[in-house]
């Protein structure tokens, strides 16, 4: 099915306890915490100029404008109805003049996107690898969760070839792929900060996110991490403040 495939149906939800209003896709694929989280520990400041990579209809970028009101966002996306839709979100919400969202393919990126230009890069890629993957029948969900032309390597050197010398990179994705990161980043960028998201106390973290500076030969970090529910299933208080009120999540000291 091509990229380009229009949506049926939409619903009109809400992130961060209502502050930021998301009209996305009834069927397939639904925005959950993950790019919540995601845009909660980007360390932009108020000047920055922010990517985010396979924005979707724009959660992270929302998030994240709602959180750092002066920063200016792009995003890149590959379906154009998605990106459709992330262009009326951000003007839902007020941000058009700050979050300006793209139809592209990451492995032939539009003119618009200049390398080396971005200060911070944020992305949620696609968690699992085509050879080993069962990909739902369902388009747009197997399309957000099962790698396509453009494997994690390729997501990474998007990331590293758009930001600055130094710039920083931010990424969430499986904790069983962590090792491939690392390893893909080796030599490219460092002061890697690993921030485990653990689904409760003494369970395994089935998630992580992680920050590196393009650039850096600063060892690698292995944060605390995150606890997101308590043995009732409702969240922490620590994610509650994320997850509703906007609080950042310092990965960066």
């Amino acid at each position: 099915m091509s990229f380009d495939a229009s949506i049926a149906a939409t619903s009109d939800d809400t992130l961060l306890g209502g502050r930021v209003r998301l009209r996305q896709p009834r069927d397939g694929y639904r925005v959950a915490i993950d790019p919540v989280l995601l845009a909660a520990a980007v360390p932009a400041g108020a000047a920055d100029t922010v990517l985010d990579i396979g924005c979707g209809v724009g959660a992270a970028s929302l998030c994240l404008a709602a959180r750092v009101p002066a920063c200016h966002i792009a995003g890149i996306e590959r379906g154009r109805a998605l990106a459709r839709l992330a262009g009326e979100n951000a003007a839902a919400n007020d941000v058009a003049a700050r979050l300006a969202v793209v139809a592209g393919d990451l492995l032939d990126p539009p003119p618009a996107l200049a390398p080396g230009r971005f200060a911070q890069a944020m992305m949620n890629p696609p968690f699992l690898d085509a050879a080993s993957a069962s990909p739902s029948p369902h388009h747009g969900k197997a399309a957000a969760s099962v790698e396509g032309d453009a494997t994690l390597a390729d997501w990474l050197a998007f990331a590293l070839a758009m930001l600055r010398d130094k710039g920083g990179l931010t990424l969430i994705h499986r904790a069983d792929r962590l090792g491939e990161i690392l390893a893909l980043l080796e030599g490219r960028a460092g002061g890697a900060i690993v921030f485990p998201l653990w689904p409760g106390e003494g369970k395994p973290a089935k998630r992580v996110l992680l920050h590196a500076r393009k650039g850096s030969a600063a060892p690698l970090t292995l944060a605390p991490g995150l606890v997101l529910h308590r043995a009732d299933g409702s969240n922490t208080e620590a994610a509650e403040a994320i997850l509703r009120h906007g609080a950042p999540l310092p990965l960066v000291p």
